[in-house]
C-alpha cells in the first residue's frame, strides 16, 4: 500500500500550527515549529496562500488562515463574491448575444440564480436573481451536474419531474445529456423547463479546476439553436469565452 504524501502531511501541519495560534505567524516561526528548512516551509505556505488556504499581511509579511477554509462547502467562493467578479463579463455576453444571461449555483437539489441580465431589447422582463431551478431541466443544472458531481446529488436521486412535453424525466435520458454535455464543455436545454425558451451553459473554475457555479444564456429557442437542434457555433464560441474568462479570474482568488 502507498505511504502518506509527505508534502500533503506538512501542508497540514502549518494549517493546523496557524490555526492553534493566538497571531499571525512568520516564516522563520513556520519552519522552526516544524523543523523544516525555510525554503520547505516558503513553498509550502507560498501554496496555502495562492489557493486562499492562508492570508499573508502585507505590512509584517506574517501569515494567519486564508477565509476559503471557512467557504468549502461553496468552493471557496461566497456567491456574493461570485457574482461581483461575473458581472461585467455576464453583462458583455448579454450584450454581444442579445440574450438573458443567468449565473447560478448549486442549492441542495436545484440550482439558485444568483445574477440576472435582462435581455437587451428592452422587452418586458422580471427579475429572476434568487430562483431557485431544477437541476434537471435546465442548462444551467445539467451542465452543474455535468462537471461539479461531488457538489450536486446523482441522478437517480433526483425528483425527475415533467415540466413540459420536452422534460428528461428518466435517469438514463439525464445521463445521456450529461455525457454529451461533458464531450462538449456546455450543457444544453431545449424548452424542457419553460416550453417556449432554450438555454445554454459553462462551468466556471476557481483555482484547482473546481467548478464553483455556471453561466448560461437564456432565449427563444430559435435565437439559440438553428436547424438540427445545435447550438449556434458563433453563440457556443462566446459563451464558452465569458465563462473561461470569469474562470481566468476566479483562479486569482476572491
Amino acid at each position: 500500500m502507498p505511504g502518506s504524501i509527505q508534502s500533503i502531511e506538512r501542508a497540514a501541519a502549518i494549517l493546523r500550527l496557524l490555526g492553534s495560534a493566538d497571531r499571525p505567524l512568520g516564516l522563520a516561526e513556520l519552519a522552526a515549529a516544524l523543523d523544516l528548512p525555510r525554503p520547505t516551509a516558503h513553498g509550502i505556505v507560498r501554496t496555502l496562500r495562492e489557493v486562499g488556504f492562508v492570508d499573508q499581511d502585507l505590512a509584517t509579511a506574517r501569515y494567519r488562515l486564508g477565509t476559503d477554509l471557512r467557504e468549502l462547502g461553496s468552493g471557496g467562493w461566497d456567491r456574493h463574491d461570485l457574482r461581483g467578479h461575473a458581472m461585467n463579463w455576464a453583462d458583455s455576453l448579454a450584450g454581444s448575444t442579445g440574450l438573458a444571461v443567468h449565473l447560478g449555483v448549486v442549492a441542495g437539489r436545484s440550482v439558485r440564480l444568483i445574477h440576472h441580465v435582462f435581455r437587451p431589447d428592452g422587452s418586458p422582463q422580471n427579475i429572476r436573481t434568487g430562483e431557485e431551478q431544477p437541476l434537471h431541466a435546465t442548462a444551467l443544472g445539467k451542465c452543474l451536474l455535468a462537471f461539479a458531481p461531488v457538489a450536486t446529488p446523482p441522478a437517480r436521486d433526483l425528483d425527475l419531474q415533467r415540466w413540459t412535453g420536452r422534460t428528461c424525466v428518466t435517469v438514463a435520458a439525464v445521463e445521456a445529456q450529461l455525457a454529451l454535455a461533458r464531450r462538449r464543455g456546455w450543457a444544453s436545454e431545449t424548452g424542457e423547463y419553460e416550453a417556449s425558451a432554450g438555454g445554454a451553459a459553462a462551468p466556471l473554475r476557481a483555482s484547482g479546476g473546481i467548478v464553483v457555479g455556471a453561466l448560461g444564456v437564456v432565449g427563444p429557442i430559435e435565437e439559440l439553436y438553428g436547424l438540427g437542434g445545435e447550438l449556434r457555433p458563433l453563440l457556443a464560441e462566446q459563451l464558452v469565452g465569458a465563462a473561461r474568462e470569469i474562470s481566468a479570474d476566479l483562479v486569482v482568488g476572491p
